[in-house]
């Protein structure tokens, strides 16, 4: 009994602390326990009455694990209690109050509806100015995120164990963020105190436009705002209820626009700041967007869209883009995006709108179509997007840009890649060229430091890994580059490739850099990251200020035609792009693809 009771309390332990149970779960487990022991020590008789009191605790322990799960509680905008409250800001819509952080070097507001809740007749519709309100609004904690589809938390924690590596089991404070419908926020870090003209970056977050919130702590504004630019960033329509496309929604719009809903906020928020961001103190007229992943297709898909002419002036978008003639991900053909409005439609039994409109979010947000890209509209969005910048027709003037050796690594975890299946797992991204390609990059086994326990594989998945990140991220840099280099504009480019005791060069991994949050997750990084950290953070403050990221004391970035990068590691240095030859294949299968 002793045995199987300790084994019993080391399950009960580890599964609670992954599932992010509250303290009085853990108390009530070890009640439960205690209890146990004093009945079974009281128990006599056959084998049926002991595995009966077994059962009754199983069931015990799985109802307090159910029951004290971790509460649902809004972000506050800065650690610490009672942070104190800032003066009075007014907007359009009202006045509002932030919080400062500790040290009273940043002003924090979060929570400022930017757009009409989208919830009710507004579900799937352009974007609608948001209500005045009376009185002063707080905003000192952040909204809740878009609706998606939430993973479980034991799911989250294993991930964080295993890939992040910034799991920490604790007894209090345990909590999930909310999630709603209703997230058309923004949140904005400011330099304390009376400023004027300050350069605003604002920044939208990536989850391949299914996922993501605006609180995340890697992306937190605070550390750019002490180097004197305000930082905004905001929630925005996912999945289906931001990329939904039906032939009924595009006849309901008096602009006949349908799919691109989470890209309309987008430019909802960037007009909102345009209009308010002066009464925080910042300069309306030297907006930088910035993004990563799906945030940086949502940037480029700003840069080519007309309603966003104007609202900005420069660019920085970490890994992804949508320039590409027939791009990987995040974009695609209308008539692709119809059909698979009309599955959804099929899949909840809808005959109209309206009564898809119906259909609770929680449910609808369990479809099984994933909405993850941007379409043509004709409105938000008029044509391929490389067209758009063939023409000149672009909207930033200045790109900083760039990408990490191990993008697709994480992405590639589920398939397993041999010598034998090598050619034919490269053909998705490589049609004919995929022979070529393998030449290029010989089999190998995945990169030492970027293997999981649940990677499937292979003794050619390192070789994969690589093709693919060119494939489905650098490449749509490469493209960016040369387009905007051949129009006379400056462009910038990076590879990063610092490893660390986190996420590495994989995809994400440089976030945290380039903002400034290493010190969240501290035990992770050492001096090296932090001297990094110091040097990104220059080069992106000095973009958003100056247009230009050099500065004093900093390595020498040079301009780009597509060819050259700065590598960002171990050492920064100006350094040849080692995938320009895996590029030539990408073109040749991408006019392949056209000329079809």
């Amino acid at each position: 009994m002793i045995v199987l009771l300790l084994l019993t309390g080391v399950l009960c332990a580890v599964l609670y602390a992954l599932g992010r149970i509250t303290l009085p779960g853990w108390l009530l487990a070890a009640c439960l326990l205690c209890a146990f022991v004093l009945v079974r020590l009281r128990v006599s008789g056959g084998l049926l009455p002991r595995l009966g009191l077994w059962c009754v605790l199983f069931a015990a322990l799985a109802a307090v694990f159910k029951l004290c799960g971790p509460p649902l509680r809004a972000v506050p905008a800065v650690e610490g209690r009672d942070p104190k409250p800032t003066g009075i800001v007014t907007v359009a819509q009202g006045q509002l109050t932030g919080v400062t952080t500790a040290d009273g070097g940043v002003e924090v507001y979060t929570g400022i509806p930017y757009a009409a809740p989208p919830v009710g007749e507004l579900r799937w519709r352009e974007p609608q100015s948001p209500e005045p309100w009376e009185g002063v609004r707080v905003c000192d904690h952040f909204a809740p995120m878009s609706m998606q589809a939430r993973s479980s938390t034991i799911f989250n924690s294993l991930t964080e164990l295993v890939v992040y590596h910034t799991f920490r089991p604790r007894l209090i404070g345990n909590s999930l963020e909310p999630m709603s419908e209703d997230s058309l926020y923004l949140n904005i870090w400011k330099p304390s105190g009376g400023q004027e003209k300050l350069p605003v970056l604002v920044y939208i977050h990536g989850g391949s436009l299914t996922s993501g919130q605006p609180s995340w702590s890697e992306y937190n504004g605070e550390s750019l705002a002490r180097r004197g630019v305000i930082v905004v960033n905001f929630g925005y329509r996912l999945n289906v209820f931001g990329y939904l496309a039906t032939e009924q929604l595009a006849a309901e719009s008096p602009n006949g626009t349908t799919g691109n809903y989470g890209l309309l906020d987008q430019i909802a928020a960037l007009s909102w700041v345009r209009e308010n961001i002066a009464a925080f103190g910042g300069d309306p007229e030297q907006v930088t967007v910035c993004g990563e992943s799906a945030g940086a297709s949502s940037v480029n898909a700003l840069c080519v869209s007309p309603l966003a002419k104007g609202l900005f002036r420069r660019a920085i978008a970490e890994s992804s883009g949508i320039v590409a003639k027939q791009p990987y991900h995040t974009f695609r053909a209308p008539e692709d995006a119809l059909a698979m409005g009309k599955n959804i439609l099929a899949e909840f039994g809808a005959s109209s709108m309206e009564e898809l409109r119906a259909v609770p979010a929680e449910k609808l947000v369990q479809t099984k179509y994933t909405n993850s890209a941007m379409t043509i509209d004709g409105w938000a969005i008029t044509e391929q997007p490389y067209l758009t910048y063939e023409k000149g027709e672009n909207n930033e003037e200045a790109l900083l840009n760039g990408f990490n050796v191990h993008e697709a690594d994480l992405f590639m975890l589920f398939r397993r890649v041999t010598k034998d299946n090598y050619v034919e797992a490269l053909r998705p991204v490589l049609g004919a060229q995929a022979e070529a390609a393998t030449a290029l990059v010989p089999a190998r086994g995945t990169d030492e430091g970027y293997r999981y326990v649940v990677d499937r594989g292979g003794d050619a998945k390192g070789g994969a890994d690589e093709v693919y990140s060119a494939a489905w991220f650098s490449y749509s840099h490469h493209c960016w580059t040369r387009l905007l280099s051949q129009q006379g504009k400056r462009v910038w480019e990076y590879r990063f490739t610092k490893d660390n005791g986190s996420l590495g060069a994989n995809h994400g991994g440089e976030l945290p850099y380039a903002f400034g949050c290493l010190d969240r997750h501290a035990w992770l990084y050492d001096a090296s990251d932090r001297a990094l950290s110091e040097t990104m953070q220059s080069y992106w403050a000095n973009f958003v200020k100056y247009g230009d990221p050099n500065g004093e004391g900093l390595p020498q970035w040079e301009t780009s035609d597509g060819s050259r990068v700065l590598e960002l590691g171990a050492s920064v240095r100006q350094t040849e792009d080692p995938a320009l030859p895996l590029y030539a294949l990408l073109d040749a299968y991408q006019d392949s693809i056209i000329a079809e």
